[in-house]
């Protein structure tokens, strides 16, 4: 059995591999078509124009429901591990919220482009991004929490490290982003899709870029951290009739049952 076969650690796996491919796919096929300059674009304008913006938004939406599943898995993970901590299972309930808040935005984001509803855009990549953070924050204190018993101290750390990226991307991003749009470097700055280095505002321009990947590059690699975990669990469905057969309702059936039960007294 291959080590991606172990348990549900497929599951990260795909979710990083997939978002990746769905960065990679759009940039190459923008490239190709010129309809953005090589040199790290936003990865937003990557699926501006059609066709890469089909691509974008189709893959980043099975990317949501990827995401979502993850976050349910380690959800229930960390439930079943510390069934009689209230602190750590009130923290896992709110980090599950703020996870399905984050996969949201990262629907808003595939769906709503940048140079077609820019602040609805925005609002998706606040809470891809920004509420993202929050639950990363959140997923190390239970790591720290629940260490040394159930979590070793190296998860821990790197869950740390990751999250410590995360920030510094937010902040060199945020920083670059307001020098940039409030440096009146020209108009139609969302709609730019074509840079000129010698242009004024481009150093900026940069850095917000090379930001912005690296932002989204170190949550695709907080999820890698979820591997070896998801190596130690499976979840089954465990189906419950509620009736005989599919047109009665579940109280005709209680009363048939204990009818039933009445009779056989008897």
């Amino acid at each position: 059995m291959w080590w991606f076969q172990q348990g549900l650690s497929f599951l990260p796996v795909a979710l990083v591999v997939w978002s990746a491919a769905s960065f990679v796919f759009s940039y190459i096929t923008a490239i190709v078509l010129h309809h953005i300059d090589p040199l790290v674009p936003y990865i937003s304008d990557t699926g501006t124009i059609p066709p890469e913006r089909c691509l974008f938004g189709i893959m980043l939406n099975v990317s949501t429901f990827l995401g979502m599943a993850t976050m349910y898995v380690r959800y229930k993970q960390v439930s079943a591990l510390s069934p009689e901590k209230p602190k750590i299972l009130r923290l896992n309930k709110l980090g599950l919220t703020l996870g399905w808040m984050s996969c949201f935005g990262l629907c808003i984001i595939a769906n709503f482009q940048k140079c077609i509803l820019y602040y609805i855009h925005v609002l998706g990549a606040c809470l891809t991004f920004g509420v993202g953070s929050i639950y990363m924050l959140i997923q190390t204190i239970l790591s720290y929490l629940m260490q040394p018993e159930l979590h070793s101290k190296n998860i821990f750390w790197a869950r740390l490290a990751v999250f410590l990226w995360s920030c510094c991307s937010i902040l060199s991003m945020f920083v670059s982003s307001v020098v940039l749009y409030s440096g009146l470097y020209g108009q139609n700055l969302v709609q730019k899709l074509h840079w000129d280095p010698q242009e004024r505002g481009y150093t900026p321009h940069i850095i917000s870029t090379i930001s912005e990947w690296s932002l989204a590059f170190s949550f695709l690699s907080f999820f890698l951290t979820y591997i070896r975990d998801f190596q130690k669990i499976s979840l089954r469905a465990v189906v419950s009739l509620q009736g005989q057969t599919l047109h009665e309702s579940p109280g005709s059936f209680r009363e048939e049952e204990r009818a039933l039960l009445i009779a056989g007294s008897i």
